[in-house]
């Protein structure tokens, strides 16, 4: 090879070199103000350089560099793959870059998979010890594996070198929920708004605290200046591009349809938006959406936003799921009337004391036992069976300010003197199990029960998931094919058993039923669970095709 033909290589590497110095400089500027596609861009560019140019004219450090670098990129973007394509690829040129293994686990902490997070997370501080977002992002991994005594020590650690660190007072704070310590919870909550005063996270958490705790004024005043300073929350979907967007409404001082798991690692980006009274919401902002999910579900609880909401739906002009004004008819006597006449369908008769009302032997009409429970409320609080007048009329008393339903009781043991509850969940047009919980006492809820130390009551439940016809016939499911179409809404859920004559006994049916993955007791549930949340998946992406 004479001289002048290596001048000219050297020439041309030379050139190459500086164009990828040049993207690698011009991504990083545009990263730096916010132009994220602009950034991902002109780090291809380079990379496109480096691929059809001559071999090795740019360094190894300075390839990982654009590789990491759109990894970032890819990461700020939410397009996880993008990220963690190029995080290996400059892993794989430079071993040692420690913020590279942080960013990749960041992407498996986002895609759902936090034990693989702590395994990066490890590796960069195996590498670098003191490094601090490795450190500082494994919390949330441990967090979500129940780690909980070392995300304290970590976090402890952390706060005292920079103790007037927000983020890490925020992050205490969900550690402590997750421990079921409100109070210092709470604290930390209110340390991280002290530090950062425009911590809408934070003070969304003193609002749901606040609120738990019976302080709702206090409540409403955190809600109402997080809504200022952030009108609604954003969870990215777990791909890029998303497939569509969901506005979900919310109404923080009524009750709602439990919604961490339905929206965990979706496909689609999710905005919910806290509705109040009063409050004005800019329609431009919220517009993006494809679907609106009204998350607003108790009808008693919530008189007062359900119209605000379907006014709000009715301005967006998108499809809805859960039609604000149907859930407006699902107070406990207005689902006796829809369903009291279905054929072996059998609904306890329900009579509402108001507040302020005089107690009545009227409420007796019913007989006793009578099952008592303050209007608006669900699961096992402040729910009881009442034997006689007097009882009734002391329990009543208790809660003065609020309605209560009376309700007539039905006895639903079964031949071996088990009560057994079955639920549920109506997705779009399917029908599908959740549970089966089965107790010695009237009042039997799943997590309540002492399921988890007999065998034959988790395979008698594992059965009915397989194979709901097992215990239900084809009468049943055209009962409750009947209660779908009468009750209306998208997604909901019915708590029901079977009396001695095989009639269907209805104990509850509204949209503020929790579907939950935490089944570590009952494993044997997960794969039905998954089946809801999927169903529920394919009724939004069918909506959302509707508006493309």
């Amino acid at each position: 090879m004479n001289m002048a033909t290596l001048a000219t290589r050297s020439a041309d590497a030379d050139i190459g070199n500086s164009f990828v110095m040049r993207q690698l400089r011009i991504g990083s500027e545009y990263f730096g103000a916010g132009q994220i596609d602009e950034a991902i861009s002109a780090y291809r560019r380079g990379l496109a350089e480096i691929e059809n140019g001559p071999r090795d004219c740019v360094p190894a450090d300075k390839v990982a560099e654009l590789h990491s670098r759109l990894g970032d990129a890819g990461l700020a973007r939410g397009d996880l793959e993008l990220a963690a394509t190029n995080y290996k690829a400059a892993l794989r040129l430079a071993p040692d870059l420690t913020s590279c293994w942080c960013n990749l686990g960041n992407v498996y902490l986002r895609r759902g998979c936090p034990l693989d997070a702590i395994t990066l997370y490890a590796h960069a501080l195996s590498i670098n010890p003191v490094h601090w977002a490795s450190r500082a992002n494994s919390v949330q991994a441990l967090i979500a594996t129940h780690q909980y005594i070392l995300a304290q020590a970590v976090l402890t650690e952390l706060m005292t070198e920079r103790p007037r660190d927000a983020a890490l007072f925020n992050q205490c704070g969900k550690l402590h929920v997750a421990m079921n310590d409100p109070g210092a919870a709470l604290a930390c909550f209110q340390d991280a708004v002290e530090l950062d005063p425009r911590d809408f996270d934070s003070l969304y958490w003193i609002g749901g605290l606040k609120q738990k705790a019976g302080e709702d004024e206090a409540a409403e005043a955190a809600y109402a200046r997080a809504a200022q300073l952030q009108p609604f929350i954003r969870r990215r979907a777990n791909r890029f591009p998303a497939e569509f967007r969901v506005l979900a409404l919310f109404a923080p001082f009524a009750g709602n349809t439990p919604s961490d798991y339905l929206f965990k690692d979706a496909a689609y980006d999710t905005d919910t938006l806290a509705l109040f009274p009063d409050v004005h919401h800019d329609l431009n902002l919220l517009r993006g959406a494809q679907v609106i999910v009204n998350l607003i579900s108790d009808a008693d609880q919530a008189n007062g936003l359900l119209p605000l909401a379907a006014d709000l739906a009715d301005q967006l002009g998108m499809p809805v799921v859960n039609d604000p004004r149907k859930i407006e008819q699902t107070t406990r006597e207005n689902v006796v009337q829809m369903l009291g006449t279905i054929p072996r369908c059998r609904i306890p008769k329900v009579l509402r004391h108001g507040v302020g009302a005089e107690f009545s032997v009227s409420l007796s009409e019913l007989g006793f036992p009578v099952l008592v429970r303050p209007a608006g409320t669900h699961g096992g609080t402040d729910f009881e069976k009442i034997e006689g007048p007097a009882e009734l009329e002391s329990f009543l008393s208790q809660r003065p300010d609020a309605d209560h339903y009376v309700i007539e009781y039905i006895d639903y043991r079964s031949a071996d003197g088990h009560f057994r509850k079955y639920r549920f969940m109506f997705v779009g047009e399917e029908i599908l199990p959740y549970h089966l919980a089965i107790g010695e006492e009237w009042k039997v809820h799943h997590d309540s029960t002492d399921m988890e130390h007999h065998d034959w009551m988790q395979r008698e439940e594992e059965a009915f998931l397989n194979d709901p016809a097992v215990v239900f016939g084809p009468e049943h499911f055209r009962v409750l094919q009947t209660i779908q179409r009468s009750i209306g809404l998208d997604f909901f859920g019915i708590d029901c058993g079977l009396d001695q004559l095989g009639n269907l006994v209805v104990f509850e049916v509204n949209a503020s039923m929790l579907v939950h993955e935490e089944n570590d007791k009952f494993p044997y549930k997960n794969a039905f669970v998954a089946r809801i949340k999927r169903a529920f998946d394919k009724m939004l992406r069918g909506m959302a095709t509707k508006t493309a």
